[in-house]
């Protein structure tokens, strides 16, 4: 989509639902088999560094982390979402009520 291109809500009348915390991403689900291998892996890299560091693991390597990371998008117990409110992408983990 374009800069130029325009998205347009249109507000229907039912209630508002609950407004989901901030933490919580919504997007549009990105099968990860559909990226480049080599952006996938540059994904993984940047989320697990950034998600390692912030629990303070420093448990394992890069690579072996990675892996990790990788076996859960296999699982389906993760999934790579590109959020529509940042227009960035993230690796989240899957809902386990969905499917």
């Amino acid at each position: 989509m374009s800069k130029s291109d325009e998205i347009i809500m249109v507000m229907d009348d039912e209630p508002q639902q609950e407004k989901r915390p901030e933490f919580m991403e919504e997007g549009v689900e990105v099968p990860f088999e559909r990226l480049d291998p080599q952006t996938l892996n540059n994904l993984i890299c940047e989320f697990v560094s950034r998600e390692w560091e912030e629990f303070g693991d420093s448990h394992g390597s890069l690579d072996d982390k990675v892996c990790q990371v990788m076996q859960q998008l296999k699982e389906k117990k993760a999934k790579v979402v590109f959020d529509l409110r940042s227009e960035s992408c993230n690796i989240i983990v899957a809902d386990k009520t969905a499917g």
